[in-house]
C-alpha cells in the first residue's frame, strides 16, 4: 500500500510538471535534391503581325464593290475591292484624244510643217526666183541691143520697172520663207511640250484608273476590312489591313525588376484564355532598350517571334507570356518556402538531433536561379541535410522542434 501511494504521488507530480510546459513545435523536413530547374518570367502581351500591309485609299471617291471577306486568305495581286473611277475614265478618253492631236502636230513640225503649207511656200519662192532671174536676163539683153540701137530706152525702162517689182516680190517671199522656217522651229518646240504634257496627263489618268482596282500587295490574311460598298473614302483612309499570320510577334510587357534576366533567343510559351488547352512556342527576339509607363506599371516591351502555322493567334488579342530565362541541369534545389530573407541574406533552418532533443539551427545559404517552386542552392547545404519548412510558428535558432514527417 505504501509503495503504491508513493508511485501515485510521483506520477501525479510529473503530470503536473508536464502539463505546465509549452507544446513542442512540429515541423516538416525536406532534403535538398538534384533536379533540372527552369527560371521563368511570366507576364502579359499582345499579338501583332510581323510585317502588316495597310492598304489605303489613293483617291477621294466612293467604294463601288468589295470583292473579298474579312478574315479571308488572299494571294498577291488578287483584287480586294473596286473604287468609283468613272470620272477619271472619261477624262482619260479625252486626254488620249489630246495626245493623238499633239503627236500629229509634232510629226508635222518635225517634217518641216504641213505638206500643203510647205508646198505653197516653196512654190512661191521658186516662182519669185524664176521671175526675177528672167527679168534680169531680159534687162541684160535689152542693154546689149540698145548698144546696137536694136532696143529703145522705153523698153529698157519698162523692163527695169518690172525687174524692181520682181526683186521686191522675191524679197517678200524669201522673208516669208524665213518666217515660215522660224515658225516651224517654234512649232516643233511647242508641239514637243504639248505632246509631253499630253503623255503625262494620260499616264496620270491611267494610274488613277488603275487605283480604282485595289489589289493585295502580298499573300496573307485579310484581318481588317473597314471599307464597305457605297461609302465615301478620302486619300489616306484605310481600306484593308493584311499580313502573313503564320508567323506573328508578341509584344510582352515585362516589369522593370525582371528585365535583367532577358536575353535574345530564350524559349517562350504563349497561352490564350480563349483556347485554354492550346499553347504556342516562340523565342525572344528584341530585348527592351527602355522602360515605359503602362498604367501603374513600369515595363519594358519585349518582342517575341511566335510560330502560328494554324492561324489561331489573331492580331491584337491579349495573351499570357512565359519566358524561360535560365536553365540548370542536375542542380541542388530546395523548396522556395524553406528559404527566408533577413537583411538581404538568405537562410534556412537545419534540423539537428542530440541525445533526447531535436532542434533547429539557422544556416545562411547561397542561391542561384529560382523556378516557380524551388531555389537552386549554390552553397551552405549538402544533399543529406534536413531543412525545416516554416509552419504556423516562427522558427528561431536553437528552438526545440518535433519532426512531423520523420521518414
Amino acid at each position: 500500500m505504501l509503495i503504491a501511494l508513493v508511485a501515485a504521488g510521483i506520477i501525479a507530480f510529473l503530470l503536473v510538471e508536464w502539463s505546465g510546459r509549452a507544446p513542442v513545435t512540429q515541423v516538416e523536413v525536406v532534403k535538398p535534391k538534384r533536379e533540372d530547374l527552369v527560371a521563368s518570367i511570366s507576364s502579359n502581351g499582345k499579338v501583332e503581325p510581323i510585317a502588316p500591309y495597310v492598304v489605303a485609299a489613293r483617291l477621294d471617291t466612293f467604294v463601288e464593290r468589295v470583292l473579298v471577306k474579312e478574315g479571308e486568305n488572299v494571294k498577291k495581286g488578287q483584287a480586294i475591292l473596286e473604287l468609283d473611277v468613272k470620272a477619271a475614265e472619261a477624262s482619260l478618253a479625252q486626254a488620249r484624244g489630246n495626245l493623238l492631236r499633239a503627236q500629229e502636230e509634232l510629226r508635222a513640225a518635225r517634217a518641216g510643217g504641213r505638206a500643203d503649207d510647205v508646198a505653197r511656200v516653196k512654190g512661191d519662192l521658186e516662182y519669185a526666183t524664176v521671175e526675177r532671174n528672167r527679168l534680169k536676163k531680159e534687162n541684160e539683153a535689152l542693154k546689149r541691143l540698145a548698144v546696137q540701137h536694136a532696143a529703145t530706152a522705153d523698153e529698157i525702162a519698162a523692163n527695169e520697172v518690172d525687174l524692181a517689182k520682181a526683186e521686191g516680190e522675191y524679197r517678200r517671199v524669201a522673208g516669208s520663207k524665213e518666217e515660215f522656217d522660224r515658225q516651224i522651229h517654234v512649232n516643233l518646240e511647242r508641239a514637243s511640250l504639248q505632246a509631253a504634257q499630253a503623255r503625262d496627263d494620260v499616264a496620270a489618268l491611267e494610274k488613277k484608273v488603275r487605283m480604282g482596282r485595289v489589289i493585295a500587295p502580298s499573300a496573307g490574311t485579310l484581318y481588317a476590312l473597314p471599307a464597305r460598298a457605297g461609302t465615301y473614302v478620302k486619300v489616306g483612309d484605310m481600306l484593308a489591313e493584311m499580313a502573313d499570320l503564320r508567323k506573328v510577334q508578341v509584344r510582352a510587357f515585362i516589369d522593370e525588376p525582371e528585365l535583367g534576366g532577358l536575353e535574345p533567343d530564350q524559349p517562350v510559351e504563349i497561352t490564350w484564355d480563349a483556347l485554354p488547352n492550346r499553347g504556342w512556342k516562340g523565342r525572344t527576339a528584341v530585348i527592351p532598350k527602355q522602360v515605359v509607363a503602362r498604367g501603374t506599371r513600369s515595363v519594358g516591351e519585349l518582342l517575341c517571334a511566335v510560330n502560328n502555322e494554324k492561324l489561331e493567334l489573331l492580331p491584337n488579342i491579349n495573351v499570357n507570356v512565359k519566358i524561360h530565362s535560365q536553365e540548370r541541369h542536375n542542380a541542388l534545389a530546395i523548396p522556395r518556402g524553406a528559404v527566408q530573407i533577413e537583411n538581404g541574406r538568405r537562410f534556412v533552418f537545419l534540423v539537428q538531433d542530440e541525445i533526447g532533443k531535436t532542434f533547429v539551427v539557422k544556416r545562411e545559404v547561397q542561391v542561384g536561379i529560382a523556378s516557380a517552386t524551388d531555389y537552386e542552392i549554390l552553397g551552405g547545404l549538402k544533399e543529406d541535410d534536413r531543412v525545416a519548412l516554416p509552419g504556423a510558428v516562427d522558427l528561431a535558432d536553437g528552438m526545440t522542434v518535433q519532426v512531423a514527417n520523420p521518414r
